[in-house]
């Protein structure tokens, strides 16, 4: 029988963003698939009632909270501290949460310290004749494996994107509260402040309903014989700023700055998909002016729905690796669409 444990950590304004949603999600169906199991919630943060009364009916037995100014912050001493305190209240064999970057710094130590084993980066949690197993991506999202650990208790992180976050009506829950006193130690670190970029700077948005990838074929000489890296980073920009999309770039492009060719301004390697770059699962891409290859083509390998646009009839996106491929031009194509998100947004 196996004690499974939700650790979420909650947001500045005491709601739970999507990937713990989806760690929930991944919980509730292992307790339906494991005979005799049992669920709890843990949650950290400077206050938890809230987020707790959001996931009441999410049909856990038990909700233990560690809260407290210094637990808001992220931060591996209290974090880890907060964590173990809640995985040792609980009992839990079973400890998943989702793979953000405050919780895959802080969660292995703490299986460390509890005497278990750890898995991160994972996308699956399939059960076979009563027994769990994980699945997860190697080789640059190439090769699928499949692996069961009999050690308890075993920490899984699971990867943001990979299952539906869980919704339910909201109501009130008991919350058993941990009093957990950090060591003066434990404050050493603290978070002074956040820089974001403006809105128009953000191009790297992983929630976006839409990927849009450039190519380096935007910054080649067009049929006119000449380079339009000006009317190209327009085009793009406008049709980001409309559909709110998250933007990739193919290594061709994003390594063209190193050559010393023309390059869009606001590209960067960050924006990188593919084989070296971001393996993304957006519900939808769009390819402009790349030409398929393998290499870049891996990373769209959980894009739901991809498309492409080339003047290649034979480019690889054609050879069965996109849903559709429109033969046209992409800086008419992109001018064409930006026209009428503009008619949309007048009407």
């Amino acid at each position: 029988m196996e004690t499974i444990l939700v650790l979420a950590h909650v947001e500045a304004d005491g709601s739970l963003a999507k990937p713990a949603r989806e760690a929930l999600t991944a919980a509730r169906s292992l307790k339906a698939a494991l005979t005799g199991s049992t669920l709890c919630v843990g949650l950290v943060g400077a206050d938890v009632q809230a987020a707790a009364d959001a996931i009441a009916g999410c049909g856990a037995e038990r909700f233990v909270g560690v809260a407290g100014g210094a637990f808001a912050q992220p931060r591996y001493a209290t974090d880890a501290l907060a964590a173990e305190s809640i995985c040792r209240e609980a009992g839990a064999t079973l400890i998943l949460a989702p793979g953000t970057s405050r919780w895959c710094r802080a969660l292995p130590g703490v299986a460390h310290r509890l005497g278990g084993r750890a898995d991160a980066h994972v996308t699956g949690l399939p059960v076979t004749d009563g027994t769990l197993a994980v699945t997860r991506w190697y080789y640059r999202q190439r090769i699928e494996v499949t692996s069961r650990r009999t050690q308890r208790p075993w920490v899984i992180l699971v990867d943001p994107g990979c299952l539906d976050p869980w919704e339910g009506a909201a109501a009130a829950a008991s919350v058993q509260l941990i009093a957990v006193q950090p060591p003066a130690g434990c404050l050493r670190t603290t978070v002074s402040g956040f820089l974001t970029p403006a809105a128009d700077a953000q191009t790297i948005r992983p929630d976006a309903d839409l990927l849009f990838v450039a190519g380096a074929g935007w910054t080649k000489v067009q049929p006119d014989g000449k380079v339009h890296v000006a009317e190209a980073a327009e085009l793009i920009l406008t049709f980001l700023r409309e559909t709110q999309a998250s933007l990739g770039g193919s290594k061709s492009l994003v390594d063209l700055s190193g050559e010393g060719q023309s390059v869009l301004p606001f590209m960067t390697h960050l924006n990188q998909v593919g084989q070296t770059g971001a393996t993304p699962r957006h519900p939808k891409g769009l390819a402009t002016c790349c030409h398929g290859e393998e290499p870049h083509v891996v990373g769209w390998r959980f894009i739901g729905e991809r498309r492409a646009v080339n003047l290649d009839p034979n480019c690889g996106w054609v050879r069965g690796k996109a849903d559709v491929v429109y033969v046209a031009d992409a800086f008419a194509v992109m001018a064409k669409v930006n026209a009428l998100l503009a008619e949309k947004a007048s009407a």
